[in-house]
């Protein structure tokens, strides 16, 4: 299918997806407030992979690896204990509104590499205008100077590298989904991940948990049950139906849901540098995205 055949219903699910997956910083700011980085990481994804197994269970989704792919797996989870723990480490040091526009030049870093990685997926003028603007957009962030300057560009420059590593999962994901269901590629990393986060918070967390209020539990209940859970659940059922192309011209929402819930949630300010970093990254994401309606055949 392409963009035109999705249905509103499931236009306005897609779009709601896309904010909930945007304001998931913010829920990680929260979070952050009284559970060390690591230890936050490790109990997400402990309440995230109970959900997946229950509801993987419930469809009678295979789960059983073989040999190649349980090798597959592991070298994926160290990817993603990397990836999580950098991002959770600069969200430590910068904004939820930084570090939403950071992680939203993911589609760009996965272009680049596929057009060296995934034979065919080569860079065309358009994409490479797109990855441009995006990049320029981030670069506005390292201008900006907010109260924690020094400590914000650190974060910034640590979510970077996350982002990067995120971007070389994909890559990687893409490369061997064909041997695999949308839940066995996402479970397993959880699962083999989980030990290592919560080793983790008992070496480098300051405290592991300093406190425990509502706040916190609900940020949790959001990050592991509506975006890992719902969010994967969801998004991969649309992707089955409509395919990548129709979910992709809505990357855009995320940027613009992260710096809004910052704004509204956490009183972070969208400074100017802020403010041409959306600009640029939302608009990279939209001309990266952009495809030519077919013209109906005529008829004669």
């Amino acid at each position: 299918m392409q963009n035109d055949d999705l249905t509103v219903k499931a236009s306005a699910l897609t779009i709601f997806i896309c904010i909930l997956f945007g304001a998931n910083p913010v829920a990680i700011k929260f979070c952050l407030t009284g559970i060390g980085a690591f230890t936050a990481v490790g109990i997400r994804f402990t309440i995230a992979a109970f959900v997946i197994f229950l509801w993987a269970k419930a469809k009678k989704t295979p789960l059983k690896l073989n040999q190649k792919q349980l090798g597959q797996m592991v070298l994926l989870s160290v990817i993603f204990v990397a990836q999580l723990s950098c991002f959770y480490l600069g969200l430590l040091r910068t904004t939820a509104s930084h570090g939403a526009l950071i992680s939203n030049i993911l589609p760009f870093i996965v272009l680049i590499l596929a057009h060296f990685f995934i034979p065919g997926d080569t860079i065309s003028l358009k994409k490479g205008i797109g990855i441009t603007l995006g990049f320029i957009g981030v670069l506005f962030l390292f201008f900006d100077k907010q109260d924690l300057a020094g400590d914000l560009k650190r974060g910034d420059l640590i979510i970077l590298v996350a982002v990067f590593l995120w971007s070389s999962n994909a890559i990687f994901v893409k490369r061997i989904i064909s041997e695999y269901n949308a839940v066995q590629i996402t479970l397993y990393p959880m699962i083999f991940g989980v030990p290592f986060f919560f080793l983790g918070g008992f070496i480098w967390d300051d405290q592991m948990i300093r406190m425990i209020n509502p706040t916190i539990i609900k940020s949790l209940l959001y990050q592991s049950i509506v975006t890992a859970s719902f969010g994967f659940i969801a998004w991969n059922s649309l992707l089955r139906k409509f395919g990548a192309t129709a979910l992709h011209s809505f990357i855009f929402i995320m940027p613009l849901s992260g710096v809004f819930f910052g704004v509204l949630l956490l009183g972070e300010t969208v400074t100017t540098y802020v403010s041409a970093s959306i600009v640029f990254i939302v608009t990279g994401v939209v001309v990266v995205n952009l495809r030519r309606r077919k013209r109906p055949a005529s008829v004669v």
